[in-house]
């Protein structure tokens, strides 16, 4: 991969997963990549999990985060550490955006 260094705001594109949830790759390499997370209340993320490390900042809203066997009442400002292929997942209590940041970059995002 061609190392990028400068992600313009106006190239990013949006991607509606669907059901609330609108996400956007914010910058990448092979082996991070950070990206935004809008969600509408009510929107939920099923419980998933994935070989990434992910860290989760809450920039805005409410949320409800089920981590392994834990659950999270989170709102801005709080982080979550997910390691690799730990069940995860989350329920928005009030609309907001999370920053998410993966490594390695997220193959499935791109």
């Amino acid at each position: 991969m061609t190392v990028k260094n400068y992600f313009p705001a106006n190239e990013n594109k949006l991607f509606d997963a669907g059901g609330g949830l609108i996400r956007k790759v914010v910058a990448y390499n092979d082996t991070i990549m950070c990206v935004e997370v809008d969600f509408e209340t009510d929107t939920v993320a099923a419980l998933h999990s994935h070989p990434h490390e992910q860290i989760t900042y809450v920039i805005s809203g409410r949320f409800e985060f089920n981590v392994g066997d834990e659950t999270y009442t989170v709102s801005a400002g709080d982080s979550l550490y997910m390691q690799p292929n730990i069940i995860h997942g989350a329920t928005c209590l009030e609309a907001g955006t999370l920053l998410d940041i993966f490594t390695p970059h997220r193959e499935d995002f791109l």
